[in-house]
């Protein structure tokens, strides 16, 4: 059997494999050998600090290639770089608005969602308005996600709750407006905040809330292929980290 025809029936494989987890997205890129090419195609190969430099995004897409992440998640004055870093691969470019801490004018988020779109974004990743959510002004919390959700055009939306500062029954609210608000994804965390680390009763609970056919995304503390697994055996259907290399290589990271 020819090496195209392999890759091929493996990467057949790997999309029936993740195919009813809900929202999971199509296989990444080219499978390198001895990598975990299943949970590969569930990464978003994040690198979000703020002292992250060229070289450092550069190397995350060249990875992002290599071992055929879904894509890379980074701030939005990182698009139009990656955009061309990635070209003609199949590697998307996620990006994140309002981060980390949500607190911005809904016109605001909505603006630099249209911007990091047009420089070539294909998904976007918000961070709700916290503060709305706990004073229980739930109008406001839909209004700010609707406002990324239109500005996105039909992209991919992620909307993060930052669980670790939100109650369960905040998380279960949020998550039901989230749905309402049209977005594709809810979240766990930023990885910036306290108690950041995503959990599996965490991800449980949003998944039973939204059902089966929304995303949940796992973000914050999966630093090794126990973590991941633990988090799409509740319910997540897509990983973010920056540990990604080591995940998929049977190792254990040391990042967000």
């Amino acid at each position: 059997m020819d090496e195209k025809r392999l890759v091929d029936l493996i990467t057949q494989e790997v999309l029936k494999a993740i195919g009813n987890k809900g929202a999971a997205q199509p296989f990444a890129g080219p499978i390198t050998a001895g990598i975990d090419s299943e949970l590969a195609a569930m990464i978003d190969h994040t690198l979000l600090k703020p002292e992250a430099t060229a070289t450092e995004v550069e190397k995350l897409c060249k990875e992002a290639r290599q071992y055929g992440f879904y894509s890379v998640c980074i701030n939005t004055s990182w698009v139009s770089r990656c955009r061309d870093l990635l070209r003609g691969s199949k590697v998307k470019v996620c990006c994140v608005v309002g981060f980390p801490l949500g607190a911005i004018d809904s016109r605001t988020k909505g603006y630099e969602t249209r911007e990091a779109i047009s420089n070539g974004a294909d998904e976007i990743d918000m961070v709700i308005n916290i503060g709305a959510l706990k004073s229980g002004d739930l109008d406001l919390v839909e209004k700010d996600i609707r406002a990324v959700v239109q500005a996105a055009r039909n992209k991919v939306t992620k909307v993060i709750l930052e669980t670790g500062l939100l109650t369960d029954e905040e998380k279960v609210t949020a998550c039901q407006i989230c749905k309402k608000a049209g977005a594709t994804f809810v979240k766990t965390s930023t990885g910036f905040a306290k108690g950041s680390a995503a959990t599996e009763a965490d991800i449980a609970l949003m998944r039973k809330t939204v059902g089966p056919r929304m995303g949940v995304k796992a973000s914050g503390g999966v630093r090794s292929v126990a973590d991941a697994r633990k988090m799409i055996a509740a319910g997540a259907t897509r990983i973010g980290t920056s540990s990604g290399v080591a995940i998929v290589t049977g190792g254990e990271g040391k990042g967000y």
